[in-house]
């Protein structure tokens, strides 16, 4: 390599890395500008995927990312711990900060007490599978409410069972609650476990919806009676509500020997016997000799 060649070498060299310094310059005034500006950069939370309305945000869900403090929304989550857990009360776009008004923390009481309808009251029932349908009752449903009481003293004393309430809604079922996200977070050490709500069979307590003067006869019979009460399931489309009579022995077995008259009625009349065969004619004797 030449004299030259070796000037002009070192020009280049110069050049680029005045070139560099320049760029650097510009980026450093401009990054000045912006913090100037828009205020210094924050740790912030978003979203690495679209999020749907009442999902459950896990880590995988989102990234820790540095924006300019005028970009960052109010009540932003800064630490991804925070929103590990909590459920998603509107949809969260790719991207999108993750914000604690959008987001909310499951647990049996959230969004319960608005599920109540204003001059009701919810009211816990203890169940077993033999009172409550084999606990096939979700929340949402509709059921009925029967009682099986002993009434009167001493030898007049007997058992009569009674429809207390019709088309009740059934706010909860354990832990799970009518609109609600049916799973329980649980927090151990610095993972969370989600529990599924959906086909847990372990509950033991049913909350209705009833009126203060229903509320209130349903806690005689849970602090009188505890076993006493029955559910019966309805359809969704099924509104109606009747006076029924109370059920006795003497109105069940009044039943049943009227069923046994209808069947008495409805059985078709026994065939009369079919006549005797006729008697063989003797036969005639004569001169003559049969051959």
């Amino acid at each position: 390599m030449n004299q030259n060649e070796t000037r002009t070498l070192w020009i280049s060299v110069g050049s680029a890395l005045f070139a560099v310094f320049l760029l650097y310059s510009y980026t450093q005034e401009k990054s000045a500008e912006l913090t100037k500006k828009f205020g210094a950069k924050q740790r912030v939370v978003i979203a690495t995927q679209d999020i749907n309305e009442m999902e459950t945000i896990d880590e995988t869900m989102l990234q820790i990312v540095e924006k300019p403090a005028e970009f960052i929304e109010p009540q932003a989550f800064s630490d991804p711990e925070e929103a590990v857990g909590m459920v998603a009360l509107a949809p969260i776009k790719k991207d999108e900060q993750v914000l604690q008004t959008k987001t909310v923390k499951p647990s049996p009481v959230t969004g319960l007490s608005l599920q109540v309808s204003p001059s009701k009251r919810a009211i816990a029932i203890p169940i077993s599978e033999t009172n409550a349908v084999a606990k096939l009752i979700t929340p949402g449903d509709r059921i009925d409410v029967i009682a099986a009481l002993d009434v009167g003293k001493g030898p007049a004393q007997h058992r009569e069972v009674k429809t207390l309430m019709q088309d009740v809604v059934v706010l909860s079922t354990g832990m799970r609650v009518m609109n609600e996200l049916p799973v329980k977070i649980e927090k151990q050490g610095q993972n969370f476990n989600q529990i599924a709500l959906r086909g847990d069979m372990n509950w033991g307590t049913l909350t209705i919806e009833a009126s203060p003067e229903e509320s209130q006869d349903l806690i005689y019979l849970l602090s009188t009676s505890p076993g006493s009460i029955f559910l019966t399931l309805r359809h969704p489309s099924d509104h109606q509500k009747k006076r029924l009579p109370e059920s006795t022995i003497e109105s069940l077995l009044g039943k049943v020997s009227q069923e046994m008259m209808n069947q008495q009625l409805r059985a078709p009349a026994a065939a009369p016997p079919p006549p005797p065969p006729p008697a063989p004619k003797p036969k005639k004797k004569g001169p003559f000799i049969d051959l």
